[in-house]
């Protein structure tokens, strides 16, 4: 008979679980090591030190971590939101139902303990980073900053009683087949020739204002979208810490009238075939391994694309989206993907379909009430 066991704040076990669970054939990323052991850092992570609380749960069996979960809070959120709602993210297990039970009860108690009187997840850790649990298209590889989970996840929280409500999906476009001149039509040509928005390209060494600006943006176009909360310049930068050293400058675009930023597109190289190569972890072999992608980039992400509201409608987003599309070409990539766009954003939807984006894989979130 097979012997369980769980720990609470073990990182290593933590870390290691969903290696164990989904073995070397899953298409399933580790986050970077050294960036999820400081996200899970109270004292270094402001969203905890500050405006939240977490805890995170391992369960070994037979002395092997199988499974692992994080239960936090975000006082910030359940304000603004008027919730009582706490949250699990890191949902990683492998299909031993015991190992599920285990680890779903332990978060839901301390949600309770919290005062919560609903969970909901995955959450990893905000509403502005990887969300969802995958309901379909397990089969296609995630990029980063995509939430990657096989079928059994979802399952295990069907049956334990969760609920899966706010469906979204991710995209995935085929550079090689996208004449980028095509999205330069209408308000798009219109806003282009009359000059009114400049568009520019951050440099690496004078990134932090970049940074700023794409905070300032973010936080102004996204204001009523659900779950979201303004993203103070501490967060940010904490999320943003290490970007100067992965960021392609050649894909990412601003958008300016005259000093004021009105818009961004956040683009990224996926760093997923390295963090795969290198198993997440730091090591002497990373290196090869980086100079080795840095001249081999095909894929890349974008994380976020924002237009403050006066520019809403103006033509700006798809300008930008220009602009990046037509760099991305430039420099070789072949594979461009989207981050979650929530079913209810019908106009992201319908301008990602229009692009000739594929759906790369399917997610919910999932809930439960704690009375």
């Amino acid at each position: 008979m097979s012997k369980y066991e769980l720990r609470e704040k073990d990182f290593e076990g933590f870390f290691q679980a969903p290696f164990e669970a989904y073995g070397s054939d899953s298409p399933y990323v580790s986050l970077f090591k050294p960036d999820l052991e400081r996200f899970l850092n109270k004292k270094e992570n402001p969203l905890f030190s500050k405006y939240g609380d977490f805890t995170y749960f391992v369960v070994y069996r037979d002395q092997r971590p199988v499974g692992r979960i994080v239960a936090h809070i975000h006082h910030s959120s359940n304000e603004r939101h008027s919730l009582k709602w706490s949250y699990f993210g890191f949902f990683d297990c492998d299909q031993d139902p015991q190992v599920a039970k285990m680890l779903l009860e332990a978060a839901e108690n301390w949600g309770r303990a919290q005062g919560a009187k609903e969970i909901v997840g995955n959450m990893n850790l905000t509403a502005m980073q990887q969300i969802g649990v995958m309901t379909d298209l397990f089969e296609n590889a995630p990029y980063s900053d995509q939430v990657y989970s096989p079928a059994h996840i979802a399952s295990h929280l069907e049956s334990h009683g969760y609920g899966k409500f706010f469906p979204s999906t991710t995209f995935e476009l085929d550079l090689t087949q996208f004449d980028s001149e095509s999205l330069l039509k209408g308000r798009v040509a219109t806003l282009k020739e009359s000059g009114t928005v400049q568009l520019k390209t951050p440099s690496r060494w004078g990134l932090a204002k970049y940074l700023e600006h794409a905070r300032l943006v973010l936080n102004a176009g996204f204001d009523k979208n659900p779950f979201f909360v303004p993203v103070t310049a501490e967060e940010f930068h904490f999320q943003a810490k290490d970007m100067m050293w992965v960021i392609d400058p050649r894909i990412t675009t601003f958008a300016y009238q005259g000093e004021k930023p009105v818009g961004v597109v956040i683009c990224i190289p996926d760093l997923n075939p390295l963090l795969k190569a290198t198993e997440s972890r730091l090591s002497w072999k990373i290196l090869s391994h980086y100079f080795r992608f840095r001249m081999n980039r095909k894929r890349a992400v974008i994380i976020y694309y924002s237009v403050t509201p006066d520019n809403h409608g103006q033509g700006t987003a798809g300008l930008m989206l220009y602009e990046t599309v037509k760099a991305l070409k430039a420099s070789g990539y072949e594979k461009l993907a989207f981050t979650w766009i929530a079913d209810e954003n019908i106009g992201s939807i319908r301008q990602t379909e229009r692009l000739g984006a594929k759906p790369l894989h399917r997610l919910h979130l999932f809930k439960k009430d704690l009375a």
